[in-house]
């Protein structure tokens, strides 16, 4: 496994890290979530980032019980603030009350007395961005978090931010970025390059469709995660005909190059010096090997050619959504 350096922070993160949005919040057994997360050590993954939202805490239970068998220093650990936690809708947010509670709630979940990485969500507009910005610069005060981020930020929201924060204070960014939904490079990726705040993509195997299972005209295979009712939106609206068939396509680039079709996508996720890391998910131990693989993975410019040929024009009109986000009409 290699590492990079986390923005303007000492953080070193693994290239390919463990993600838990759709698994690690109820969607396995809790003993193939943590064959899953020991897998991802014995690969050398030493980033593992969660949200107090995935599961409503669930998901950061479940790593608090697991990860508290490793060392603190073993790993890197990262939540977010801002989804809804309640039936209450006031109990969401960045205002400083909420993010001073939740974080609280996450270390509690998370068995810890600080995490590494605590990343605002989503943009809350309710609350002024200065509230928000010195909020979340009490808890690194307070030394609940060493460093601070954010997750699908519009280049206007990041500019605001960073006129309150000055220099330093966010090393990273995480948006949706895959050969599917190139959209941060536009601007974001440069934005926070002149920053010093790197890029934790999620998402490069859109949702596993860029591992090649997904056909074009066929259902959905049983048991995969496009196959369930709370995926069907982003089965139904984001992955059609055209995308499928421009991922087969890829099909034979990756073959020629000698490699599977994930570890393709992930190694050109990985091309860009912006990005730090590559958040993947697993529901099986094997999962976690295939898309370390990626790792130190260099694309020839012709292997880079191809993908672009093979891609076209494939239309994305819109991103898989995590829970909560707002829907809206892009492009790739």
């Amino acid at each position: 496994m290699r590492y990079r350096t986390l923005g303007s922070s000492d953080l070193e993160v693994s290239e390919i890290s463990l993600g838990s949005w759709l698994t690690y919040s109820g969607g396995v057994a809790a003993d193939t979530a943590r064959a899953c997360t020991e897998a991802a050590f014995d690969a050398g993954i030493n980033f593992f980032d969660t949200a107090n939202v995935y599961g409503r805490g669930a998901a950061e239970t479940a790593w608090g019980e697991i990860l508290s068998a490793h060392p603190r220093d073993s790993y890197v650990l990262a939540t977010k603030v801002w989804g809804r936690m309640s039936d209450d809708p006031a109990d969401q947010g960045l205002s400083p009350a909420q993010i001073a509670k939740q974080i609280d709630a996450s270390l509690t979940r998370l068995r810890t007395d600080h995490v590494d990485l605590y990343q605002a969500h989503r943009f809350d507009p309710t609350v002024p961005v200065e509230d928000t910005v010195e909020a979340l610069r009490k808890v690194v005060d307070q030394g609940k978090a060493r460093y601070l981020g954010f997750s699908e930020w519009t280049p206007e929201q990041i500019r605001a931010a960073i006129d309150v924060a000055g220099p330093g204070l966010f090393a990273s960014s995480q948006p949706q970025y895959s050969m599917l939904w190139q959209a941060p490079e536009a601007e974001v990726f440069g934005l926070c390059a002149a920053h010093d705040i790197s890029q934790i993509v999620w998402s490069p195997l859109a949702q596993g469709v860029l591992t090649g299972k997904y056909l074009p005209g066929r259902p959905v295979p049983e048991g995969s995660r496009f196959a369930g009712d709370a995926m069907a939106v982003s089965r139904d609206l984001v992955y059609g005909d055209a995308a499928l068939e421009a991922v087969q396509r890829l099909v034979p680039v990756a073959e020629g190059a000698g490699m599977s079709l994930a570890t393709l996508a992930l190694a050109w996720v990985l091309r860009r010096t912006e990005v730090a890391s590559a958040i993947t998910g697993a529901s099986r131990p094997e999962q976690v090997h295939s898309n370390a693989a990626a790792t130190g993975v260099t694309l020839s410019d012709d292997v880079l050619r191809a993908v672009d040929e093979a891609l076209g024009d494939a239309p994305v009109t819109e991103p898989t959504l995590a829970p909560g986000a707002e829907p809206g009409v892009r492009h790739r």
